[in-house]
């Protein structure tokens, strides 16, 4: 086996030329004692999955039909991914092995390979939701046909992976500035929407109809599973494990509170762009009695008319295009630690970028082709479900792992973390349960 550490750790560690390692654990290098911003990096990348298409597309048809009020399940959903992205990157720091290899070494090898598949299965329909939002972005900025705008998609994955031939920097420095860009372009939209901020306060608060509105349910269950991603979990484990290299205490306490930083932060960037995203469309479309806009060219179109300004609609579709691209790059990056930490594969990150986009584009050229624009809101929309429908997989597995003492020792997760944890993957389950009884009676 080899044990030189994956390029997957390099893209969140402060130094960009870390010497090989042994298998020992003790002989590692030691981490860079730095401050905590020396291990800013994953949480950026991890972020970029809780901002890609899949987000908007449910956002927007929340915010349109039920105006500020879903802005509580955003803000639940928003939580749960903090505290299970905070499981993820614990059991990668204390550890030192990311979520796949763990499920490999300690499941048989028949479990591990249904849990590789599923994984797989669920980048491969992210990929799909990114593949189709980029083309609808590059459609509303640049007028080319979705069959074009699904190509052209194509390639900007394979652009911005060319930014590591320089280094880990560039392409950490790329997608931090991509998601600064998508912040600056909601705060264009807000100022330009003029929402009520009364109301959207009111809306953090438990909605009265959600249990009796099947709808809401269905949105609610819709913004839950487009959240929290299975694959960003295997992602983040695998990007923060190298960064305590000593197993002793202090090391992994420093390590943890620079990546626990980390990871609220950019979570909390995420939270508010897609908080943002509902509030938009439910002061513009709701306000106004648009309240079928479900899919992302309905909402371009309607949008710079309704505010009375032409830029309302640019930065629309440039922060789209942004999320769109960046999802692309943390979900190939995903695949290649699933694929060495399930299989103990190796593939080159063009190679994993050019497999999992063939197999993304089939679906979305036949959603474009037959559907037209509502067909790729369609898309979305099921890719969101199959999300929804794996993430116990990886949910479950985790907070095993992460609770286990012969495993964590003393930093294991207990008590109140533990049973929220738990909580969640209840929640998940029983709206995965509903979820799935909906689409199939819709059927």
């Amino acid at each position: 086996m080899n044990t030189n550490p994956s390029a997957l750790a390099q893209l969140s560690a402060t130094e960009p030329d870390v010497p090989p390692q042994s298998g020992n654990r003790q002989d590692r290098p030691r981490a860079p004692r730095g401050r905590w911003y020396t291990f800013v990096g994953a949480g950026s990348l991890v972020a970029v999955g809780y901002m890609d298409p899949g987000n908007w597309a449910t956002a927007l048809a929340g915010g349109a039909r039920y105006g500020y009020q879903l802005l509580f399940v955003v803000l639940l959903a928003s939580l749960m991914g903090m505290l299970l992205q905070w499981v993820a990157s614990r059991v990668g720091v204390v550890t030192g092995r990311d979520l796949a290899q763990l499920c490999r070494e300690r499941y048989s090898r028949r479990t591990t390979l249904v849990l590789w598949l599923a994984c797989e299965i669920a980048i491969i329909a992210c990929d799909v939701a990114e593949v189709v939002g980029s083309a609808v972005a590059l459609q509303m900025l640049f007028g080319v046909s979705l069959t074009a705008g699904v190509l052209f998609s194509a390639v900007g994955t394979f652009i911005m992976l060319a930014l590591q031939s320089r280094g880990q920097r560039p392409l950490q420095r790329a997608i931090t500035a991509m998601i600064l860009f998508v912040g600056f372009c909601f705060v264009v939209e807000l100022a330009l929407a003029h929402p009520v901020w009364s109301d959207a306060l009111r809306g953090f608060a438990p909605p009265r109809e959600l249990l009796r509105d099947a709808g809401m349910l269905w949105l609610a269950a819709g913004v839950l599973g487009a959240t929290v991603m299975p694959h960003n979990l295997y992602l983040h484990s695998a990007l923060v494990k190298e960064h305590a290299p000593h197993h002793d205490d202090a090391t992994i306490g420093r390590a943890l509170k620079g990546v626990n930083i980390d990871t609220f932060a950019s979570l909390g960037l995420a939270f508010i762009v897609n908080a943002s995203l509902l509030v938009v469309a439910a002061s513009v479309f709701h306000a106004s009695g648009h309240f079928d806009v479900d899919d992302l060219a309905d909402a371009h179109r309607l949008i710079a008319p309704l505010v009375g300004s032409h830029w309302a609609g640019i930065a629309f579709a440039a922060a789209l295009l942004a999320c769109g691209l960046n999802a692309t790059v943390t979900g190939t990056l995903a695949g290649q630690a699933v694929m060495e930490g399930f299989l103990q594969l190796k593939m080159a990150r063009w190679a994993r970028a050019l497999l999992t986009r063939s197999l993304a584009i089939g679906p979305a050229l036949f959603a474009v082709a037959s559907f037209g624009q509502h067909g790729s809101n369609t898309l979305l929309v099921a890719t969101q479900v199959v999300l929804s429908l794996q993430l116990p997989l990886a949910v479950i597995p985790l907070v095993r792992f992460a609770s286990d003492a012969g495993l964590m020792g003393r930093w294991r997760v207990a008590r109140v973390p533990l049973a929220l944890a738990w909580a969640c993957a209840g929640l998940i389950l029983a709206l995965n349960g509903a979820l799935l009884w909906q689409t199939v009676g819709s059927v």
